[in-house]
């Protein structure tokens, strides 16, 4: 006779197949080999090293590591970040709401902002890695073979989800809001919420995809009614939803660009984008256009040293995005050229002529966030596509690109543009009060 199944551990696979649900789709293990690489190595003995050093250099390592407190957490709003990005999205409501404050993981790295969020011990992991065997083949039966070749990933997100509901009753936080929705430890906050009764909230920081979990949040702060569509393809809509524009752009809004040609081309990266690509890309490109200025910004996460592969190139610029914000660094140039990365909704918002091109890339998702699809940008399927669409703009670049942006962006074209700050802070205030 079959052994009734166990409900406990029923329950945990359930809870880590929700918190890793982006790693089991076919999307994140049909990226590049390069880009997956960074996240979780394609060798069985690498995965373990990287999983040996986590234990000793991450989890032990709490243990010894100090837990910097700049401000105090208790009963205040959490403004939960994962990077320096997700810090510049929620930097605003932490100038207007004095009862606000940053918080991230111990030892998450927030770039040139470490030193002001308030961080969460994690000490406690240890304590839960017994789980690990029961995760995982649980995991296995319902992944097969991914759950081998994430394993590294599922050892990594043991123990985020109840070292954050003891940190949850520690504090008891007044709300927490979100910036990310699909990260591994962003998705263990949120069902700890969930469990301790905090409410929720989220906003929107960057394009999203049809691959990512459903909202689950108590109030969802969206860009746009592209961002909605997307969520609701993702599964069923929870809690309050309000369209509020762009929060981030604000400020750059009165910067938009009017000159009438292209004569500064920038060039994002990120890292799924081959280096080769990247390398071909800016020899055809600084060849063919010496009359014209690039600048090539990589991501902030990219380790590569792009430095070295310009050394050939001393006309191409570098920017540093883990300095220069990217509003700031669109608003020197005219046309933008890049791959899968939302830098074209911003560059487009900005009146730059956008440019989608795969630097030769052929894994991962076409057109990941639906941009060419709905005409937002140019599509280059080649380099020689970039060629004539610059030439054109260098003859004529029209002044209207940014009214592309209006699926994108709810508030374009309204009495709120410019002002999605001061919306996103009345929604979130009455939120708070009621």
């Amino acid at each position: 006779m079959s052994q009734p199944p166990n409900r406990a551990a029923t329950s945990l696979v359930a809870r880590y197949r929700d918190i890793l649900q982006l790693r089991f789709t076919p999307a994140f293990a049909g990226l590049p080999r390069h880009a997956l690489n960074v996240v979780s190595p394609a060798s069985a003995v690498r995965r373990l090293v990287k999983v040996l050093g986590y234990t000793g250099l991450r989890l032990v390592g709490n243990i010894f590591r100090p837990v910097p407190q700049p401000e105090p957490l208790a009963g205040r709003v959490w403004l939960y970040v994962l990077s320096q990005n997700n810090y510049d999205a929620l930097h605003f409501l932490r100038a207007h709401r004095p009862d606000a404050a940053m918080v991230a993981g111990q030892s998450k790295q927030i770039g040139r902002y470490n030193g002001q969020v308030g961080r969460l011990s994690l000490r406690g992991k240890l304590l839960y890695y017994w789980q690990f065997p029961v995760v995982f083949w649980g995991l296995w039966r319902q992944h097969g073979s991914l759950a081998w070749r994430f394993f590294d990933l599922i050892y990594n997100a043991i123990g985020y989800y109840e070292e954050y509901r003891r940190a949850l009753r520690r504090y008891r936080p007044r709300a927490v809001v979100f910036a990310n929705d699909h990260n591994d430890d962003a998705r263990a906050m949120l069902l700890a919420c969930q469990a301790e009764g905090v409410p929720t909230a989220y906003i929107q920081h960057a394009s999203v995809s049809t691959i990512f979990p459903p909202l689950g949040f108590d109030l969802n702060l969206l860009e746009g009614q592209d961002a909605l569509d997307k969520y609701r393809q993702c599964g069923p809509v929870a809690g309050q939803v309000q369209l509020v524009g762009m929060p981030k752009a604000d400020a750059f809004v009165g910067q938009r660009n009017t000159n009438p040609v292209v004569r500064r081309v920038a060039i994002a990266t990120n890292i799924l984008d081959p280096t080769e690509g990247i390398a071909a890309a800016v020899q055809h490109l600084s060849a063919q256009f010496p009359e014209l200025q690039f600048t090539l910004r990589p991501h902030p996460n990219d380790q590569r040293d792009f430095a070295q592969l310009l050394r050939p190139y001393p006309r191409v610029q570098l920017s540093d995005a883990r300095r220069e914000n990217v509003f700031a660094f669109l608003a020197a140039h005219d046309a933008l050229v890049a791959a899968d990365t939302s830098t074209h909704l911003e560059a487009t918002l900005l009146n730059l002529a956008s440019i989608y091109y795969r630097f030769g890339s052929t894994g991962g998702s076409f057109d990941y966030y639906g941009y060419a699809a709905h005409g937002l940008v140019d599509y280059a399927p080649a380099l020689p596509d970039i060629d004539a669409l610059l030439t054109r703009y260098q003859q004529g670049k029209p002044a209207d690109l940014y009214l592309k942006a209006g699926y994108y962006n709810a508030t374009l074209g309204t009495p709120h543009e410019g002002h999605s700050q001061q919306l996103a802070l009345a929604v979130l205030d009455q939120w708070l009060s009621s």
